[in-house]
């Protein structure tokens, strides 16, 4: 199963949030939806949900049109719209109804996931009675609810402690084993790399990468160096590596200060080991020159720092234009 987005655009009066966005995503594989507040993410899920209508573009499942409400998709929305007042397993029954199960299975399904979540205990508790975690658990059931094939996550573990995160954790990595196909989207980039097989990135509305995690984190690190030393401080160290820039040309060689002790560097036009011996027979006691392996925090703010550069760009030349107009 193949969920495709093929140039979706959307406006909301004179602001358009989304702009040619396209991506894919295939079922037994996890993509991580990722963007800062205000990318698009949410109006992207909701155009797939049928609760916006994209003004242009077309959302496909297998090369067809897709219609949510005729394939069993668990959806998790980013504002929690369960009843407080109700009984728990009133209100999973009464949502599992809604997407088309019939009651006994509703139960069924509830009762297996309240017992999975560690929540049997709460079933005739009204959903207020619950810490923010615990409802966060219940709200997250209901996405589950009947075995849905396509699920849909919009910040899914806001809310959890570790301990829930794992349970949760767990749900996700089953529901891969199961060929389902899982989008989610969240701020928290250490989940989203623990088990995610893609990414999409958006900002302002533009899909900057969309691909294998893997991939894109090999892209990101060719020709790439970390270097900390034994001996001089970061500062020391830039200060030198600028003298080495006038010799090579003055080819751009520090390309980050990653933290407050290593430098990663751009290696791409010069070889690594002159670059070494250069290195050493400066009197660098080098305590670490290795590939640069980036995190996927990293890679996000990679690309969204060379989206701003890019867009403000563009907007300067745009008023300079309107300027020279006038």
């Amino acid at each position: 199963m193949k969920l495709t987005l093929n140039n979706i655009n959307k406006s909301f009066g004179k602001v358009h949030v989304l702009h040619d966005v396209s991506f894919a995503v295939d079922s037994g594989r996890a993509m991580g939806f990722l963007g800062r507040n205000g990318s698009g993410k949410t109006t992207s899920i909701r155009c797939i949900m049928d609760i916006f209508k994209p003004d242009s573009g077309e959302i496909l499942l297998d090369d067809q049109p897709f219609k949510p409400r005729e394939l069993k998709v668990g959806y998790l929305p980013e504002e929690r719209g369960m009843y407080a007042k109700e009984p728990i397993l009133e209100q999973l029954i009464y949502f599992g109804q809604l997407k088309g199960g019939g009651k006994a299975e509703s139960k069924k399904s509830a009762e297996a996931w309240l017992e999975r979540f560690e929540l049997s205990e709460y079933a005739n508790k009204k959903l207020e009675v619950l810490s923010k975690g615990n409802q966060q658990k219940i709200q997250i059931i209901q996405a589950f609810l009947n075995d849905p094939e396509m699920i849909i996550l919009d910040e899914p573990f806001s809310g959890l402690d570790p301990v829930n995160a794992e349970l949760f954790k767990d749900a996700i990595r089953d529901a891969i084993k199961k060929d389902k196909l899982v989008i989610f989207s969240s701020h928290q980039m250490g989940y989203v790399e623990e088990f995610c097989d893609d990414i999409t990135l958006i900002d302002k509305g533009e899909i900057l990468i969309n691909g294998s995690l893997a991939d894109v984190k090999a892209e990101m690190s060719h020709d790439k160096y970390r270097l900390e030393s034994e001996n001089l401080n970061r500062e020391q160290l830039k200060q030198l590596l600028k003298l080495f820039e006038a010799e090579y040309n003055n080819e751009q060689i520090l390309l980050a200060s990653e933290d407050k002790i290593s430098l990663i560097l751009d290696l791409s036009n010069i070889v690594p080991n002159d670059f070494l011996q250069k290195i050493i027979a400066a009197n660098v006691q080098i305590k670490n020159f290795s590939i640069y392996l980036p995190t996927l925090t990293d890679v996000f703010l990679h690309y969204v720092k060379e989206h701003d550069l890019a867009t403000n760009e563009m907007d300067k030349q745009d008023k300079e234009g309107n300027s020279n107009a006038q």
